[in-house]
């Protein structure tokens, strides 16, 4: 994936800073914050090891769950000229709107 790193499994994204001319990275499947900053990419790992090890230590202190959950039910909000589309375009391959939906998004994310 562009722009993601993972470290012990968990992904963070990374971006450079302009005001701090550094690299951003940012756990985006945690329950809660956890960044960090470095110049370069093994810093990176570094850095992102240390923010995740205490964000850990803290969830386990905290008896918290570290990972987001997520339901599987999403909310889509799209203009009625492209949900009459996506609708089309599901018929058209004898798919549900949901099912062609999951599967565009499959393909998407892959």
């Amino acid at each position: 994936m562009k722009n993601v790193m993972e470290i012990y499994g968990y992904k963070a994204l990374i971006a450079f800073d302009p005001e701090t001319n550094l690299f951003r990275g940012e756990f985006i499947d945690l329950n809660g914050g956890a960044d960090f900053y470095a110049a370069d990419v093994k810093s990176l790992q570094r850095e992102g090891s240390i923010s995740l090890k205490v964000f850990l230590d803290m969830c386990q202190e905290d008896g918290v769950e570290p990972r987001k959950n997520y339901s599987g039910k999403l909310m889509v909000r799209l203009p009625a000229d492209l949900h009459h589309k996506a609708a089309v375009s599901a018929a058209a391959t004898g798919m549900s709107l949901n099912a062609w939906l999951a599967d565009v998004v499959a393909h998407a994310a892959a």
